[in-house]
């Protein structure tokens, strides 16, 4: 292995098959550490899976990522004339039941329809199967402010969070396929380890600058089976309004009704 190259996914690799594909997170000198992010010593590596005793660490990287997923798929999926502003989305609470991302559309007014959820939900499945690596890269905060320039809140996310990395002065960006994101991370290995998954709900919520949607969904790791009336329950938790931190100043506000936007 080389210092600043080889990853903990490339010493996965060396040891067999069933290590590499299961690894979710790996763990460097007690460190919780992306499995595509350079060794920068000599360590201890663990890896981190779902089916360990205690997959705490798995789980927060699973519900994150799914999170980031859910902000690509959102990007793409409407159509060309409307303007998707992501925001943020906050600290994953695997007790929430659910995964969200708060988005500004520029719609005053929108309800989905079931179909445009099934519609967000394949999106999450093509990402899933794709296999895109959640690549980490640590950027000078100039660098990202002129990568997120066209994005108001993440312009004002980001010298916060640079503020608060070791160096004062840079972030961390992660890219899955052509959609790159800031966040500090860590996530899971690929898109492939998400399973089944549902959006399931979108509720309307007004800050001081825009009227924002927050996009929520629920997923199993890959490989995870759940009969149809218990993921059903699932799906219905999920669908209540997610407590999670809210971006800037805001309220929540009752749904209203929109034409088709996808």
């Amino acid at each position: 292995m080389n210092k600043g190259m080889s990853t903990p996914y490339n010493c996965a690799q060396h040891i067999n098959q069933m290590m590499m594909e299961r690894s979710v997170l790996a763990e460097v000198d007690g460190q919780v550490w992306d499995m595509h992010r350079p060794l920068e010593d000599n360590c201890t590596l663990r890896f981190l899976h779902f089916r360990q005793s205690d997959p705490y660490y798995a789980n927060k990287a699973f519900w994150r990522s799914a999170s980031v997923m859910l902000g690509a798929v959102l990007e793409s999926s409407f159509k060309d004339n409307l303007y998707v502003e992501l925001c943020s989305y906050p600290s994953p609470n695997v007790r929430s039941g659910s995964f969200v991302y708060d988005v500004d559309l520029k719609i005053p007014e929108w309800e989905p329809s079931k179909e445009e959820l099934r519609t967000l939900s394949g999106e999450m499945v093509k990402l899933s199967l794709a296999a895109h690596r959640f690549e980490r890269l640590e950027v000078d905060a100039s660098v990202a402010l002129k990568m997120f320039a066209d994005n108001r809140f993440k312009t004002q996310q980001i010298p916060q969070m640079a503020a608060q990395s070791t160096s004062g002065n840079t972030v961390v960006v992660y890219r899955i396929g052509d959609f790159v994101e800031v966040s500090r991370g860590p996530m899971m290995a690929g898109t492939s380890h998400l399973g089944k998954v549902s959006i399931v709900a979108v509720h309307p919520i007004e800050t001081n600058e825009a009227q924002l949607f927050r996009v929520q969904g629920v997923a199993l790791p890959r490989g995870f089976l759940l009969n149809h009336f218990a993921y059903g329950v699932l799906e219905k938790r999920a669908q209540q309004m997610n407590s999670g931190r809210l971006p800037l100043n805001i309220s929540s506000t009752e749904p209203q009704t929109q034409a088709s936007t996808l």
